[in-house]
């Protein structure tokens, strides 16, 4: 009975690893790798402890169990040197090396840092609605919604704000989520070291719509995406300010859809709503260069 317990239990744990897959678990870029090593290596120095507390604790039962006569109980026994020097000495230990693995990491994967790489960085703002995703491609002049797509082995510089509730940015397979909240900008590295399509969710519960807050980073070869932004400059609307305040109402289930040129101001205004006459280069992929007052208020 305990021996076909057991396989059972062997068999559940195996199967819910073995269904880990677009999580932490299957990294696919080098900030989810460099976690999940940091992850696994906690849990080794955690288990050295661990798992010889729980098998003394069992053989101490077992020993001073009624029926064990041999076993000789001693009243009188209050300080041991040798035992208190072990008794403080493993956690002191395991404290310094989880320290130590967590201040290194914190300052080689700190977010805002960017990563090391040949290619060119592309930069994607990203604006959390309810309850959907805007992404703003500011060099390329276009948008999208739900739908990200990066070149394969090239940094991605996110920069990230709000236009309501606090939200939270997460792509489980390439590590570090990070949050947006209105009236500030948070920043983010990413790279995909592949071509492949990549969940991406909201880790902070943000209402009734939160469920659907999902989106897919797609990670392309650097032609497909210049074909992909190529695309997206000739069909769809402009993301201006009407278009963005249709986007600011609730919704739930939004499809993937892009807009083919956009008002450079937008971001800077979602970010500083006092200051949206602050103008930044001329954008050429936005009609007419003459920019009208933004005002992205109703």
């Amino acid at each position: 009975m305990h021996r076909h317990a057991t396989v059972a239990l062997l068999l559940s744990v195996l199967t819910g690893v073995a269904g880990c897959t677009s999580g932490i678990l299957d990294p696919q870029g080098p900030v989810a790798s460099a976690e999940l090593t940091i992850l696994i290596n906690s849990l080794g120095i955690m288990l050295a402890i661990v798992v010889p507390t729980i098998l003394a604790t069992l053989g101490v039962a077992w020993w001073f169990r009624a029926g064990n006569t041999r076993a000789q109980h001693r009243p009188d026994w209050e300080y041991s040197g040798r035992i208190e020097m072990v008794v403080w000495a493993i956690p002191a230990m395991t404290v310094l090396l989880l320290g130590g693995i967590g201040w290194v990491s914190s300052r080689d994967l700190d977010p805002p840092k960017p990563l090391a790489s040949s290619a060119p960085t592309l930069r994607v703002q990203v604006v959390s609605l309810d309850w959907k995703w805007l992404f703003i491609y500011p060099d390329q002049g276009i948008a999208s919604i739900n739908h990200v797509v990066v070149p394969a082995g090239a940094p991605v510089r996110f920069e990230l704000t709000s236009d309501g509730v606090m939200n939270s940015f997460f792509v489980p397979q390439l590590g570090s989520q990070i949050y947006t909240m209105p009236g500030m900008v948070t920043r983010l590295h990413l790279q995909a070291d592949k071509p492949g399509r990549y969940p991406g969710i909201s880790a902070q519960f943000s209402g009734a719509g939160f469920p659907d807050m999902r989106f897919t980073l797609e990670a392309v070869s650097r032609r497909d995406f210049d074909a992909w932004v190529a695309a997206a400059q000739g069909r769809g609307e402009t993301l201006d300010a009407d278009a963005f305040r249709r986007l600011t109402k609730a919704s739930r289930a939004d499809q993937p859809r892009t807009f083919r040129a956009i008002d450079p101001r937008l971001f800077n205004a979602v970010v500083n709503p006092g200051h949206e006459t602050i103008l930044p280069e001329p954008n050429p992929n936005f009609p007419g260069h003459d920019y009208p007052p933004l005002n992205k208020g109703s």
